[in-house]
């Protein structure tokens, strides 16, 4: 049976972080939480593991592995050894503890605009990051020359999301082949948060993990990877780090114990059961996000950056020259995440990753308030 996307769930008093950000008057469209109900297969698994009356501590279930090595192989053609899969309660506390790995005074490169916890995380380790905006026209890419002009000897590690967050793209190969390049050229270490890996809607695309493409760079790439935004359980905070090198992966295991805490039963449940699947969610969901997509475009044309992933729409709004533009589409109904959290002002993120109906009120506001400005 076809899965159904439509459905209106109301998310009252689950204390959901998307529908409690603003006033009830809001509709929110700003955190990467889809509205979409999980998959029946991820939540029979864990009424399963319910019949069991005691959730107590869990050790890392072999089987887990098993169903992540075989999602790779699956999706991306990526053959992984287990030894080099690292659990972890999430992608964010490792793409911290990955910046925790750097000696005092080192620097971080970042490729700006970007997920927003990507600018917290040399502060958070204590040393210095540096900021390379990326290349606006014809479509966001990464500008390798003044990312090269602004390394120094101290700068040590790159970190980037692909596909990228907030701008959608979903880099090529000719940009990979750019991207280990630079890497190599200039002796970095490599994160890739690769959490959106599933969700590639433009036709003429596909994902592919840099240290699959690009096995040379295996001794310095961290790679995260998690269920949580394709199968819309975001709150099931169980992760995947794939380090093939051994020091690396060593040093990255000394470092977090003790700081960060296990993973509990129900995630390790839920995740097993979304990388064993091989139903048609995936492609009736992008079929469905696709359609969503049409819409923005129809509703903002030019405004919008050209979509290849993700369910995050990047829209310009430079023009309307507000001061706070958050608190200005939230006067006029509508909750999305400003640019400038993610290091460009001027713009906003818009999560449509919810029922169509949903949608077509949400950009009745938001075409509404632009209009406004």
């Amino acid at each position: 049976m076809p899965y159904s996307f439509d459905d209106l769930i109301a998310r009252k008093d689950t204390e959901s972080t998307k529908w409690t950000r603003f006033p009830p008057e809001v509709l929110p469209f700003w955190v990467a939480d889809m509205d979409f109900a999980a998959p029946d297969f991820i939540l029979d698994a864990i009424r399963k593991r319910l019949d069991h009356p005691i959730l107590g501590y869990t050790r890392t279930p072999p089987s887990l592995a098993e169903s992540f090595q075989g999602w790779l192989e699956y999706h991306f053609g990526w053959s992984v050894p287990s030894e080099w899969i690292v659990w972890v309660p999430g992608v964010v506390p490792q793409l911290n503890l990955a910046a925790q790995l750097l000696p005092a005074r080192s620097e971080l490169l970042i490729p700006t605009p970007v997920y927003h916890p990507f600018l917290d995380l040399a502060e958070n380790a204590g040393i210095r990051d540096i900021r390379v905006p990326m290349q606006e026209s014809p479509r966001w890419t990464m500008d390798f020359a003044a990312m090269a002009d602004a390394l120094t000897p101290e700068t040590r590690m790159l970190v980037i999301c692909n596909p990228q967050n907030p701008t959608s793209r979903c880099y090529d190969d000719g940009e990979l082949q750019d991207l280990a390049s630079f890497v190599e050229q200039h002796d970095l270490l490599l994160v890739s948060d690769e959490i959106h890996a599933n969700i590639v809607l433009a036709p003429d695309r596909r994902h592919r993990p840099i240290a699959a493409a690009h096995p040379e760079l295996a001794s310095r790439t961290i790679t995260l990877y998690a269920a949580t935004k394709i199968y819309n359980i975001p709150g099931m905070t169980c992760a995947a780090a794939v380090i093939p090198d051994e020091a690396l992966r060593q040093q990255f295991m000394d470092a977090r114990a003790g700081l960060q805490p296990g993973i509990g039963p129900l995630e390790f449940i839920a995740s097993e059961a979304a990388f064993n699947d091989r139903s048609q969610w995936i492609p009736e969901l992008m079929d469905y996000l696709r359609g969503n997509f049409a819409l923005v475009k129809d509703a903002l044309g030019d405004r919008v950056a050209d979509l290849e992933a993700t369910y995050l729409a990047w829209i310009n709004v430079r023009d309307l020259g507000l001061d706070d533009t958050e608190a200005y589409f939230a006067d006029h109904g509508i909750g999305i995440s400003p640019g400038a959290q993610f290091g460009e002002p001027g713009h906003i993120r818009f999560n449509f990753g919810c029922p169509r109906q949903t949608l077509e009120q949400g950009l009745e506001r938001l075409t509404r308030a632009i209009a406004a400005g």
